[in-house]
């Protein structure tokens, strides 16, 4: 039987979750089971050096205690690294991906030399050195086994998709996109396989979700998204950019910041109603 409806929450295990990660849970939990649909749970853990086991696990505890269930077995990326070295070997054969051999030194380095270095939404954008590398010497420095990332040649990527790009967000309606805002955006890093704007799209699309449910803090990324999309022949699915939650000063909750651990709620005596309220969502 097919649901209209399929929405998802994909946490990183790099910490606990705070009342921040139960409203976006909350958010595509309610979507998918108000609509009679299929609510997934996916574990973003391709990072090496910051995942842990047991942030996993606490997180699946967590979000029982909270009531939330969720449709089929967890996905968890690190199991799959396969096929996002596949998903990255088609774009390569098109030629749209170029090896990065800079260290982010000397990108600083060279931004800063730029009077008018270009910003997007994650800072400054590259400016390009390894794209426009002797054939010759990219072949050689492979073949040497230098460390790289593979960036997406922004221009020829756009170049490859007909037409504009576009979105649609519930309750607002389509939505224009600027994937070239990102500049030449990394698809995998030195020091992981796959970066998170090429699993997110690959995961959405294998596992059939409709709706996205997200923080507004990732709406730029869906510019960047709607590309790869568009390049893979992936399906679009509709997004949903909710609020984020502030701390008393204002400041967005998140673990960097300290937020409190809904681990730390519930051992203060905190009931699963009382944190479903405190996370925006009341029973």
């Amino acid at each position: 039987m097919l649901h209209a409806t399929v929405t998802r929450f994909a946490p990183s295990p790099t910490g606990l979750l705070h009342l921040g990660h139960a409203h976006s849970a909350l958010s595509g939990w309610r979507a998918a089971r108000e609509a009679g649909g299929r609510f997934l749970l996916r574990l973003e853990d391709i990072d090496p050096g910051r995942c842990r086991p047991e942030f996993a696990e606490a997180i699946l505890d967590d979000l029982h205690w909270l009531g939330l269930d969720w449709d089929g077995p967890v996905r968890r990326q690190s199991a799959h690294l396969g096929e996002y070295r596949d998903a990255l070997a088609a774009l390569e054969r098109r030629g749209l991906l170029y090896p990065c051999f800079c260290t982010r030194a000397a990108i600083a380095r060279e931004v800063a030399a730029s009077a008018h270095a270009p910003h997007g939404p994650d800072g400054p954008l590259y400016p390009g050195t390894c794209r426009r590398l002797d054939p010759d010497a990219r072949a050689a420095r492979l073949a040497r086994g230098e460390p790289h990332a593979l960036r997406l040649d922004m221009a020829r990527a756009l170049a490859a998709v007909p037409g504009p790009l576009s979105f649609d967000e519930a309750g607002v309606g389509r939505q224009a996109c600027d994937p070239a805002r990102f500049g030449d955006a990394v698809l995998a890093r030195k020091d992981a396989p796959a970066s998170y704007h090429l699993c997110v799209t690959h995961d959405d699309a294998l596992q059939g979700v409709t709706l996205v449910t997200r923080g507004e803090d990732l709406r730029p990324a869906t510019d960047l998204h709607r590309l790869l999309q568009a390049l893979q022949g992936w399906p679009e699915p509709a997004y949903a950019h909710h609020r984020l939650l502030a701390d008393s000063s204002g400041r967005r909750l998140a673990k960097r910041h300290g937020a409190p651990a809904l681990r730390a709620l519930r051992e203060a005596g905190r009931s699963p109603a009382e944190v479903r309220a405190l996370a925006g969502w009341p029973d």
